[in-house]
């Protein structure tokens, strides 16, 4: 983590089509290394596409990483409360707040997403995210429209009781 272009608690790792390879780090309690770096195939650094903040093209504690069907990157972009999207060059284009707090987020060949929100709830303090609340979200990569939404029950063992991360199986049943 300390020796440069090292990494620093790492959340998520997505591959581009042209075998490029994009690294999330943000599991830094005080995202020391909020940043999504990008690789080439053979692992050399090609260089951060976002870096440390709040603004546009910014993240803090980046959590997942999906591509979609025509090569844009999505970041769960979970501090900031939104899905920020970058295209193929690492060049902002978005920022989705209707998805929630993402912690995990999978795109369908369909383009269809699913987000799964862990986290939020209606404090101030860590995971505040007033009017939200904790499940999957599931819409079009497309679009950004939020289609459906898969509530979580609040669990009484300590710890997050909801999805971090979302996946499919072989048959295409989404498990969260």
């Amino acid at each position: 983590a300390d020796a440069p272009g090292g990494l620093d608690q790492p959340t998520s790792v997505a591959i581009a089509r042209n075998g490029d390879i994009y690294v999330a780090e943000g599991h830094n309690p005080n995202y020391l290394h909020s940043q999504v770096v990008r690789y080439s195939a053979a692992g050399m650094r090609l260089g951060v596409i976002a870096s440390k903040g709040t603004g546009f093209g910014e993240v803090m504690g980046p959590h997942a990483l999906a591509f979609d069907s025509i090569g844009r990157l999505f970041v769960a972009d979970r501090t900031n409360n939104r899905i920020s999207i970058f295209d193929a060059k690492g060049r902002f284009l978005a920022a989705w707040k209707q998805f929630s707090r993402p912690s995990g987020i999978r795109i369908g060949k369909d383009d269809r997403i699913y987000v799964a929100d862990s986290e939020s709830n209606d404090g101030t303090g860590y995971g505040s995210n007033p009017g939200c609340h904790p499940g999957i979200r599931v819409g079009s990569a497309r679009t950004g429209v939020v289609e459906e939404f898969i509530p979580v029950e609040p669990s009484t063992e300590t710890g997050n009781p909801a999805a971090e991360g979302v996946a499919f199986d072989r048959t295409g049943a989404v498990n969260g």
